[in-house]
C-alpha cells in the first residue's frame, strides 16, 4: 500500500502538514485530513496544488497567487 503525506508549500517551502493521510476532504473551509490514529486536521484557506503519486504527497497552497 502507498502512504500518502501532506505538505503545505509556502514561501519556497514545504511544511508536513501529515503522514500517512487515510482520507483528504475539500470543504468551502479549506482542506480537511485524516488519518486512523489522529483527529481530523482543518488546513483553512488551502487547495489541493499538485499530487505526486509516485512519490506520495499532496502538496497544498493557502495563498491566493495562481488560484481562481
Amino acid at each position: 500500500m502507498c502512504q500518502m503525506n501532506v505538505v503545505l508549500s509556502h514561501d519556497g517551502e514545504q511544511e508536513k502538514i501529515m503522514e500517512n493521510v487515510t482520507h483528504l476532504e475539500v470543504t468551502n473551509e479549506g482542506v480537511v485530513v485524516s488519518t486512523f490514529f489522529e483527529e481530523p486536521k482543518l488546513v483553512k484557506s488551502a487547495w489541493v496544488k499538485s499530487i505526486d503519486f509516485l512519490g506520495g504527497t499532496v502538496t497544498l497552497d493557502n495563498t491566493d497567487a495562481g488560484h481562481d
